[in-house]
């Protein structure tokens, strides 16, 4: 079995608890969830559908990254929460923090203009969750739903940028690991570093809080905020909104998942769809061209600035380390605005390899 088949698997066992599942999580390694709710909500239709939804969307779906799923993501959030003391409470809140994603994920905001915020999934998450099969379970157990829509309560799972939290560190923890940037054991020590101060993630130690703040943004260079990527995002946008506008997918058609809308796409014989399309290739090559540009796009700029406990008390690690704050800022500088993006067709880039 193969660890992306251990990692997916989930193995029901009846206990004196009732039933517990053992998941296999490749961060956090084996975990056992013997909490009814927890277990009834991961079996959802809604955390379910999450199984095809990839983080990075058309990147993810055309092979440029890793296939990571939102459903790793979210169960990986739940169980760092869960390793930091979060509360049942917080461990649902986790759980459900992304359950609103439409299928490809952020590309969803390219194709509202939503490109620099990427918050679709947050201002839809309410009318989506209640339409859901989500607040049924939940008030078998007692809970109300609505009690887990205000991300700011749950301070272990949600942190506004450039803070330290659940979901920022899981989903920095993997694709740091799929892109080559860190090692399984960098993540093991980075772990091990990390403790709760007044209800926040910190770091307890300043060359891990370095790794930490230099990784992230060398990852948010070579895929969050790529040039290729976000080029990738925009052409698919474009598909999608042509799709929406023509009716050759509706809107329902966006709550199923990456493959099933892709797969609508594919099958519609537009000529013009079909030209899109075959433009979102991994052999596509996007060139920097403020002449003549294919289109102009911006993008959401991803970097922290830990907590670092320091002598009992909290300090940014700019504040200790002004290098990476002046590293940071010029990294940020040097990406805002928009990018003049032309686009070279892949049978132009096999062209240009054949000369």
């Amino acid at each position: 079995m193969s660890l992306l088949e251990r990692h997916l698997l989930i193995v029901g066992q009846h206990s004196a608890f009732g039933v517990a599942l053992e998941y296999y999580d490749r961060i956090y390694g084996l975990a056992e969830i013997d909490e009814p709710v927890l277990v009834d909500v991961l079996h959802t239709r809604t955390l379910q559908r999450l199984r095809g939804v990839l983080q990075h969307g058309i990147s993810g779906l055309i092979g440029v990254t890793h296939p990571t799923s939102r459903f790793e993501h979210s169960v990986g959030v739940m169980l760092l929460a869960r390793r930091m003391g979060a509360s049942l409470l917080e461990q649902l809140a986790a759980l459900l923090h992304d359950a609103s994603h439409t299928a490809f994920s952020h590309v969803i905001d390219y194709v509202y203009g939503g490109h620099d915020s990427q918050c679709y999934h947050d201002t839809v998450k309410e009318t989506y969750i209640a339409l859901s099969d989500l607040p049924e379970v939940l008030a078998r157990y007692g809970y109300d739903w609505r009690q887990m829509l205000d991300e700011r309560q749950f301070s272990l799972v949600e942190q506004p940028a450039p803070a330290l939290c659940a979901d920022r560190l899981d989903y920095f923890f993997r694709d740091s690991l799929d892109l080559g940037l860190a090692s399984w054991d960098d993540i093991q020590r980075a772990l091990a570093a990390l403790v709760v101060h007044q209800g926040q993630i910190v770091v307890a130690d300043v060359a891990v809080a370095c790794w930490i703040a230099d990784t992230y943004m060398a990852a948010d260079h070579a895929s969050w905020a790529s040039f290729r990527e976000v080029g990738l995002y925009e052409l698919c946008a474009q598909a999608i909104r042509y799709g929406l506008e023509t009716g050759v997918i509706g809107q329902d058609d966006l709550w199923s998942t990456d493959a099933q809308v892709w797969q609508k796409l594919q099958a519609c014989p537009d000529k013009r769809l079909q030209e899109l399309l075959q433009l979102i290739s991994p052999r596509t090559r996007f060139v920097w061209d403020e002449h003549h540009p294919t289109f102009c796009v911006s993008t959401k700029l991803r970097t922290v600035d830990p907590y670092v406990l320091w002598d009992g008390q909290l300090r940014l690690l700019s504040e200790i380390d002004p290098r990476y704050g002046a590293r940071r800022a010029a990294y940020l500088r040097s990406k805002q605005g928009q990018w003049p993006m032309r686009v070279v067709p892949p049978h132009e880039v096999m062209d240009e390899g054949m000369d």
